[in-house]
């Protein structure tokens, strides 16, 4: 069994979303590498060879569109931070104020678009995909600017904004409402002085199945929840595939995703971190290109004049 392999099947069973690294010695897989090189054009010749590309990306990538990350200073909604908003405790003590939380944070992902980085990802899939050739984007993100972009080939291993579960019959369905139900319009004003709006159980959002007429929760993986096991088997497959492998917008400290691209490095393949900073995992990688990911990742995606185009 490959390393990754029984790495992933462990965590499978304590991931925890938004589970971060307690140091950088938890990222040393594999041998120590020489400084990252910052040579686009030897990425390109690598780029130009590879069949199999894995994109995995963070949050980094859509704070260039404008979206909130909630992390680090003043990354609060009213007087909470997202962690002690998005637990299963956190929506069962008060499914109302999670609720706001989260129809705000769809809200404004109704005003956003996808920027260069997203729509770079996304083109080079479409026209890698008529070489013969193909592109996985591994997402940590909920808010579905790839998919918006047109990204067809997607992994979101911490679920969508925009997707929701059923608590009484589990079922998982797409919902674009805006407002998601009749009670949230013109809730989740994220400033600190605002009151919740303590909406009744039976007025937030409910299972439309047959007869069922659950709590609907959003479909998204919260902190002290396990990953889904089949999203992390699909993502085991393709990184064991790839010759190719972009870390893109993640600060490489929350796990399980954490681990991805060091391992698929411990194995010889080519890593290139785009990045505005250095990360724990940085020197890792045989590429480290610093600097927005919507300046930096378009130059690196774009048409190598090797290709054929059909």
């Amino acid at each position: 069994m490959s390393l990754f392999a029984f790495t992933a099947r462990r965590l499978v069973s304590r991931a925890c979303c938004g589970v971060r690294a307690a140091s950088s010695k938890k990222l040393k897989f594999g041998l120590e590498m020489a400084r990252p090189s910052s040579n686009m054009a030897d990425f390109r010749e690598v780029f130009a060879k590879a069949k199999h590309i894995a994109i995995i990306t963070g949050a980094g990538v859509s704070a260039e569109s404008g979206v909130p990350t909630f992390r680090g200073a003043g990354g609060f909604w009213r007087k909470w931070q997202a962690q002690e908003l998005a637990t299963p405790e956190a929506f069962a003590r008060n499914p109302s104020r999670v609720w706001e939380f989260y129809h705000y944070r769809r809200e404004v992902m109704l005003s956003k678009h996808p920027n260069p980085a997203h729509i770079a990802i996304a083109e080079c899939e479409r026209r890698l995909s008529k070489q013969g050739r193909s592109v996985v984007v591994i997402t940590q993100n909920i808010d579905e600017l790839h998919r918006k972009a047109g990204t067809k080939h997607l992994l979101e291993i911490h679920g969508s904004l925009f997707k929701t579960r059923c608590t009484n019959c589990g079922n998982v369905a797409a919902n674009y409402k805006s407002p998601i139900c009749p009670a949230l319009a013109g809730k989740g004003a994220p400033d600190p002085e605002t009151q919740d709006a303590a909406i009744p159980v039976e007025d937030l959002p409910q299972c439309e199945e047959d007869g069922c007429n659950g709590l609907l929760r959003p479909h998204v993986v919260w902190f002290g929840e396990t990953l889904d096991p089949d999203i992390l088997t699909e993502v085991e497959k393709e990184l064991a595939i790839c010759d190719l492998c972009l870390v893109v917008g993640t600060s490489s400290v929350v796990y399980p995703a954490a681990m991805f691209a060091p391992q698929v490095s411990a194995r010889g393949v080519p890593v290139a971190e785009f990045n505005m900073e250095a990360t724990p995992a940085t020197n890792r990688f045989r590429f480290h290109f610093p600097g927005p990911c919507g300046t930096t990742l378009p130059p690196a995606l774009a048409r190598h004049e090797t290709e054929i185009i059909s």
